[in-house]
């Protein structure tokens, strides 16, 4: 952090390590802490907002009673990546169960598998990206994909970066073995 403003991630689930409560608020004393994205739950957002440490939910799916209960300042999101202006409603414009509820389904499929599997196979669908993956990291399999069609058809491919959503074959995919 001497170096510059900086959001210090705590993603248990991916590095094995959670930064305590009493190291996060003794990184948060310094001048250039930013704030932190949390993913070990509202109750531990909820402490830190309250403490006045600026704090994003990194889980999606408690985004938006991280924001309107616990105090979040937002989410750093992946699914954000699939439908942005209808994540932004859901963080902006004040509680919204409705959409939260629309977008679950979703962020349940984006996150079937570690990420960026299920992402990249979305962006993918939606012609965003090519269609190539690099071991261990493979697409879903087919009877996901069609899940995730269906499910962009029900939220609306209007709400997406792409401009077409289709069910690719997995030999459409590239998989890469090697860097």
């Amino acid at each position: 952090m001497d170096y510059g403003p900086a959001i210090v991630y705590n993603v248990p689930a991916r590095t094995s390590q959670d930064i305590s409560p009493d190291i996060m608020r003794q990184l948060a004393e310094h001048e250039n802490f930013a704030g932190v994205k949390e993913c070990e739950g509202n109750d531990r957002i909820k402490a830190y907002t309250d403490d006045g440490i600026v704090c994003w939910t990194g889980n999606d799916d408690e985004a938006h009673a991280a924001r309107y209960e616990a105090g979040a300042a937002g989410v750093i999101s992946v699914t954000s990546n699939v439908v942005p202006g209808l994540m932004n409603e859901l963080m902006s414009d004040g509680p919204n169960p409705e959409l939260r509820d629309r977008l679950f389904p979703l962020m349940k499929w984006l996150f079937a598998q570690p990420n960026p599997i299920g992402l990249n196979t979305m962006l993918a669908m939606l012609g965003c990206i090519e269609p190539v993956f690099r071991l261990p990291y493979v697409p879903y399999d087919s009877d996901m994909r069609a899940e995730g069609v269906a499910l962009i058809q029900t939220i609306g491919l209007e709400h997406t970066p792409g401009k077409v959503i289709r069910n690719i074959a997995d030999e459409q995919f590239e998989i890469l073995k090697e860097w």
